[in-house]
């Protein structure tokens, strides 16, 4: 039986929609989608600033959905389920596609399906031109998360390690934020880095040989404001290099993790998602290392590694089709602004 799948992302700073199509026991494939970025209205402040993203997400959301069907020459008569973020993310955001979703459940009579946003991330590369095959390990280093996951099949997740502090995508946007590149930093960063020495300064890699599969990036940031400081009216000539310093130790630690996990868990494939995982230097890397140890690494398409629907509607297409969960016609909804991913049912 094939399903078509309406999938709305709304959890921080870009408005998603997507159609993906499940058919019988095979991946499901995307139709179509459309993204908006807020980050031009947000660069004025430095940041997402919560009331601003839900606004904006309520005018998105629905010129989004229109695009999308039309894209795919459908009709929302043609859609069997609504699914839409439930969470984590900014509680007044999640609201606007929850509700949204909700509606159109409601007014068409089919059933909605509330997803979780980081499990939307880990089976991206699902979307890709090449799909991995479960079990993985994976890397998931998205916005404030950074964890390393067993996965063993849709649902069936066992955390590895995570961040007990900042997490990558937070060490890179601060980091931007003290050599004053302004918003969203990491790109900017890792723009900047491209012209500089990553071994100019010697910056910690925080629990590098801790034993564990645990993260800690708030030092790093620390110790970059330290050296920024030092610089003083130098740091404008020498910001490159530190650019490319800081970024070599994300780097660094983000793919020396990923091995050890390899290591403990004895699997042979490696998943990266989340919108770090764009990143050119970590994807060098980890390719070359995991070459070495003929280990296959899967990403998700460049521009689906950001907030986007068609992650949204992957991941209700894949619990659908893996029998782990039900869509409902119960329309009153909820959100979970936090919500580990390893509480998942």
């Amino acid at each position: 039986m094939s399903l078509l799948i309406l999938g709305i992302e709304s959890s921080c700073d870009e408005t998603g929609v997507a159609l993906v199509e499940s058919s019988g026991d095979a991946v499901p494939r995307l139709v179509a989608h459309a993204l908006h970025s807020q980050i031009e209205m947000h660069q004025a402040y430095g940041g997402v600033v919560p009331e601003l993203a839900s606004r904006d997400h309520i005018r998105r959301v629905l010129p989004l959905t229109e695009a999308v069907l039309t894209e795919s020459g459908r009709s929302l008569r043609d859609v069997d389920v609504v699914a839409f973020t439930r969470g984590p993310g900014l509680a007044g955001a999640l609201l606007v596609g929850a509700g949204v979703a909700c509606a159109l459940g409601a007014s068409l009579g089919k059933p909605v399906l509330g997803v979780h946003h980081l499990e939307g991330h880990l089976l991206s590369p699902f979307l890709s031109a090449d799909p991995p095959e479960f079990p993985f390990v994976a890397l998931l280093v998205s916005g404030g998360h950074t964890q390393l996951m067993r996965v063993d099949s849709v649902g069936h997740y066992e955390l590895l390690g995570e961040t007990i502090d900042d997490a990558a995508g937070e060490a890179f946007d601060k980091s931007a934020k003290l050599l004053g590149l302004g918003y969203p930093g990491g790109p900017a960063l890792s723009r900047l880095a491209q012209q500089g020495d990553p071994a100019a300064f010697k910056l910690p890699r925080p629990l590098l040989h801790s034993g564990d599969l645990d993260f800690s990036f708030a030092g790093l940031k620390t110790a970059v404001l330290t050296q920024a400081k030092k610089l003083g009216e130098h740091l404008e000539e020498r910001k490159a290099d530190l650019a490319a310093s800081t970024q070599a130790a994300i780097v660094e630690v983000l793919v020396k993790k990923t091995l050890k996990a390899l290591q403990e868990t004895g699997l042979r494939r490696v998943v990266v998602a989340g919108g770090v995982g764009a990143n050119r230097l970590l994807r060098e890397q980890l390719d070359a290392a995991c070459a070495r140890q003929h280990v296959r690494v899967h990403y998700p398409e460049l521009h689906l590694c950001t907030d986007n629907g068609a992650m949204i509607a992957m991941a209700a297409a894949m619990r659908l089709q893996a029998g782990r969960q039900q869509a409902s016609t119960e329309y009153a909804f909820d959100v979970k602004p936090r919500w580990p991913l390893d509480a998942l049912e």
